[in-house]
């Protein structure tokens, strides 16, 4: 039945790449993927005839968002909105590189010695920091990087929320490897690889939900991580309805430039004083806010800091509640109760909105308006916060009415985005795919 809810694809490798560039009400292109690809490489004189297609997907994170860097598990699935690579070995120590959404930037040239450093403010506003944080991160864990490529990339996930920063870097190191005849040193080691380029390079203190939920995706299944055992459980959608279900993607059409300039810092910073307020003052020992699974627990936390610091202790009471509504919307999903699904998921968000204040009022006006349409089960914001994206479940026959309720409500609320927001109709897919003989 999961297979049918999302409507998986059973396709030849041309057929699958089919339509995947077109974002559901706002088209980036009607050009086929490939296509698209050899133009961009004609116009900027990129040679990637002959070689290979590498696409990496977005992701729609069920539960717990905010949770990874708090040591919650995790739940969510990857989502067919994309980044593509079209990459040719060049026989060359160098890499040129042309993107199709930052064409203004450019063919990007270096060497793999000519890399800036970290956090380097010549680099900051640039996508290419993200493969020049790549290389840097590789080198410096021991990985021999001597065979450069050419290639052009370009993306249609929204500008936050669906985890386009980790889309990027997992493509990229992805490449390096193939390039390079490089494998990774464990199963988990892309994961942490992709996120020290934003960690250590970008300097974004991002946890690893984003890259974990890309790269394990698999096409048809939920992807289940616990973060104490390190363990991956695929997970379908059980019931005899879930073939009605739908997961979408609310682009609110505003842009947030990276995490580490958004209010996703500030929270992450709190969550860890918490812990080592706790740790230093009492009443318990814990390593991260998920720790704190028992009510008595929590109220001794409370009792303990509530006075003093009261907006620590909102960001616990969303990580504490949203931990036990996990374990319920787990059970759900198994049971194919899609009902239950959806009330955690909006739960969630008004926990989002008001315990741990990281959203922001065109992500909550995007909610506001589709909350209201029948068939509408959630809906919350997404991913880092401030800006980007928010999401909604709902029944297959609602989509008309979601799509008229934001064209009417959202874009007559925030005109200066009226041109830019998206409603993303999503299929389950894998996080990663690469295509041969396509060029």
């Amino acid at each position: 039945t999961w297979g049918h809810f999302l409507s998986v694809y059973f396709f030849s490798p041309m057929q699958r790449v089919h339509k995947a560039l077109v974002a559901n009400g706002r088209r980036w292109s009607s050009t086929h993927p490939v296509e698209k690809l050899q133009q961009l490489a004609a116009s900027s004189g990129i040679d990637i005839s002959g070689g290979t297609v590498r696409r990496t997907s977005s992701r729609f994170c069920l539960g717990v968002e905010h949770g990874d860097y708090n040591g919650t598990e995790l739940f969510g699935v990857g989502t067919d909105r994309f980044i593509w690579t079209a990459f040719k070995p060049n026989n060359t120590n160098k890499l040129r590189l042309f993107s199709g959404n930052f064409t203004d930037d450019g063919v990007v040239e270096f060497g793999f010695g000519e890399v800036p450093g970290a956090q380097d403010p010549a680099t900051a506003d640039t996508w290419a920091r993200f493969p020049f944080g790549c290389c840097h991160v590789l080198q410096n864990e021991g990985f021999p990087l001597t065979k450069g490529f050419d290639a052009v990339v370009y993306g249609n996930i929204p500008g936050g929320g669906m985890s386009r920063s980790a889309s990027l870097a997992i493509n990229f190191i992805l490449t390096l490897f193939d390039v390079n005849g490089l494998t990774p040193r464990s199963e988990f080691d892309v994961v942490h690889l992709s996120q020290k380029v934003e960690t250590e390079y970008i300097g974004s203190p991002c946890g690893i939900l984003d890259q974990t939920m890309i790269y394990f995706a698999q096409e048809g299944m939920g992807t289940h991580f616990n973060p104490k055992t390190n363990a991956i459980q695929y997970v379908p959608l059980g019931g005899t309805r879930s073939e009605r279900l739908r997961l979408v993607g609310l682009d609110t059409g505003t842009v947030r430039h990276g995490l580490e300039k958004s209010t996703y810092a500030i929270r992450r910073a709190e969550c860890d004083e918490l812990v080592s307020l706790v740790n230093t003052e009492g009443p318990v020992a814990i390593e991260t806010l998920a720790d704190v699974r028992d009510y008595d627990t929590y109220c001794k936390i409370l009792a303990a800091h509530g006075t003093n610091h009261p907006h620590l202790c909102r960001r616990l009471t969303y990580i504490y509640h949203a931990q036990q509504r996990f374990y319920q919307m787990m059970d759900a999903w198994r049971a194919g109760d899609v009902e239950t699904v959806g009330q955690v998921f909006r739960a969630d968000g008004l926990g989002l909105r008001d315990e741990y204040q990281i959203s922001g009022p065109e992500l909550e006006s995007m909610c506001d308006v589709v909350r209201t349409v029948p068939g509408v089960l959630g809906e919350r914001m997404l991913g880092g916060g401030d800006k980007g994206a928010s999401g909604c479940l709902m029944w297959e026959d609602a989509e008309d009415a979601v799509r008229s309720a934001v064209e009417t409500g959202y874009r007559r609320s925030h005109p200066d985005y009226a041109d830019k927001c998206a409603v993303h109709v999503c299929k389950s897919v894998d996080g990663v795919a690469v295509f041969d003989n396509l060029l």
